[in-house]
């Protein structure tokens, strides 16, 4: 660039204009989160190491029980142990997180601060304060934000009203909403500090399809990176219910393919299983071959799937992930071909 614009520049005296050459604009990401599932990395970031970006907002919206909070309490666990001075806001509506549950999926409690807030406007208020604070600090760790969950947020309209018996709905909700989440969007991207929402789903009134929608109106939708809708089903082994599956569909994505679609298992023994869902991805490109009911493993050998799934750590070694990582590039990520190469996007 001449000299004439950089000049230019400069005498505006403006910390939030820059040459883009010159460093990291405030919306890139320099580092993911892990989700605990290889799979879920990979549909949220390309790469089975990744996961959520670290300055993004990342939504998982669904019915009740479908894991919204187990996933959320996961990368806040998976968060804490990334940095031994790394914090977490936790803003509860819903009252329903308790300090055991935490603690049982592993999460340091004692660098978890719990805002329990139940409005919208009292949440807005707070959490811009908490990013100001956060970007005047000087040598600040790493923070992650959690709202848990949006649905559960009334207004002070609404509030009022109930106290006074009225039940007019509030026309104003979705409105301050939007609001709230455009005017944290570029806050949370300059303090490097990714936010995490939970939301319900429900069926959308007059669609010709059936569809579910988020609730809360369109500003979450707008201002989120991503959203994952989940749904479930029972996890069996014959007649007993073990767990479940976990579907996870990438509803909307600014950093990988739309629409994609993975399952992760939930197990009331284990937990989250990191490698399931992977030897689907390996079959379908041909990293692992499959031979009537069993599957051809590299040294030769031909094993049931159920084999795989009581020690992945035996078949899913450090090379075949290396492997199953780059395959992740080219079913996850736009303009990434066969091999390896950039494609046209009007493919998709």
């Amino acid at each position: 660039m001449s000299n004439f614009f950089r000049e230019m520049i400069k005498s505006l005296n403006d910390e939030n204009t820059y040459v883009a050459d010159d460093g990291l604009h405030s919306s890139e990401y320099t580092g993911y989160i892990d989700t605990g599932s290889y799979i879920l990395n990979a549909a949220l970031s390309g790469s089975i190491y990744g996961g959520i970006p670290n300055n993004k907002i990342t939504a998982f919206a669904g019915e009740s029980a479908t894991g919204k909070t187990y996933f959320v309490l996961g990368v806040m666990q998976r968060f804490l142990e990334s940095d031994s001075n790394a914090g977490v806001i936790y803003y509860d509506s819903e009252a329903a997180v308790t300090k055991k549950m935490m603690q049982d999926r592993g999460v340091d409690t004692s660098r978890v601060i719990i805002s329990e807030q139940s409005t919208v406007q009292t949440f807005r208020t707070h959490a811009m304060r908490t990013l100001e604070k956060y970007i005047e600090a000087k040598d600040r760790p790493p923070m992650l934000m959690v709202l848990d969950s949006l649905g559960q947020l009334s207004t002070d309209k609404e509030v009022g009203d109930i106290s006074e018996g009225k039940d007019a709905r509030d026309m104003t909700r979705a409105q301050l909403i939007r609001g709230t989440f455009r005017a944290l969007a570029l806050k949370l991207a300059k303090a490097k500090c990714p936010l995490l929402v939970t939301n319900h789903v429900s069926e959308a009134i007059g669609s010709y399809v059936p569809m579910k929608v988020m609730g809360g109106g369109s500003g979450l939708r707008y201002a989120a990176s991503q959203i994952v809708f989940l749904s479930r089903k029972k996890d069996r082994d014959g007649t007993e219910v073990v767990g479940n599956i976990i579907h996870c569909k990438m509803d909307k994505s600014r950093l990988t393919k739309e629409n994609k679609m993975v399952d992760v298992r939930l197990t009331y023994d284990r937990g989250l299983e990191r490698h399931y869902g992977l030897l689907e991805l390996a079959e379908k490109h041909g990293v692992i071959q499959k031979s009537g009911t069993r599957y051809e493993m590299a040294d030769g050998s031909k094993v049931f799937a159920k084999t795989i799934a009581e020690n992945p750590e035996k078949y899913f070694t450090e090379e075949v992930l290396k492997v199953l990582d780059e395959v992740a590039k080219r079913e996850f990520l736009y303009g990434v071909g066969e091999a390896g190469g950039e494609e046209s996007n009007e493919s998709e």
